[in-house]
């Protein structure tokens, strides 16, 4: 099988290694048991990226009982995380110099704001963030924030002997798997998986 490179994209293999979230626990990737939802965003307070992972956490029950660990890359330094995380109820990590960015072939590119595709987003993302910041639930960021704010988003479905089973890049900030279609992704590996070893029963 191919080892990593970039980009990276299904049949890579993820090198195993223990990662340190913002909260200090450490996260194994692979990990031995679960499915790893390896996801880059771009700064921290990020109004795009907060529309997408609200989400993620309303739905976080649906995508643990699916099998799937989420695991939240940002190009922040931890102490300008720390006060946008903290109700998270997955992991998420800092990388401020971008090594894993680079690893797995995550970009930054002009079209993140200007796609027009993105510009929806963009207006839902600072409104319901200005709200949220007023009702004291979300902080504003940076205003010169950590690696810019090209950053585009990517996805990698990770199985616990390493491999990438499925990877999607961002054309623009708001690109990404939405929860129904990581639980389908993860809900269809898992049914080949079984057939898979159903076959070498046989």
């Amino acid at each position: 099988m191919r080892r990593s490179r970039s980009p990276v994209e299904p049949g890579s293999i993820v090198d195993g290694r223990g990662l340190t979230a913002v909260s200090g626990d450490q996260v194994a990737v692979p990990d031995p048991e679960l499915l790893i939802h390896l996801q880059f965003r771009r700064f921290a307070g990020c109004p795009v990226c907060n529309l997408h992972l609200r989400s993620v956490v309303r739905r976080h029950r649906e995508i643990e009982a699916a099998g799937v660990r989420e695991v939240v890359v940002f190009h922040s330094p931890t102490e300008e995380l720390v006060p946008h995380t903290t109700d998270f109820p997955f992991a998420v990590v800092a990388d401020p110099a971008r090594r894993l960015y680079a690893e797995f072939g995550v970009e930054r590119s002009p079209r993140a704001l200007l796609s027009p595709r993105a510009w929806g987003p963009i207006v839902r993302a600072v409104l319901s963030g200005a709200w949220n910041v007023v009702r004291g639930r979300e902080h504003l960021p940076s205003t010169s924030p950590h690696g810019g704010r090209l950053g585009l988003p990517a996805d990698f479905l990770i199985a616990p002997d390493g491999r990438v089973l499925a990877a999607k890049y961002g054309e623009h900030v708001y690109d990404q798997w939405s929860v129904d279609e990581l639980l389908e992704l993860a809900a269809r590996m898992d049914t080949q998986t079984i057939g898979r070893t159903a076959d070498g029963e046989r």
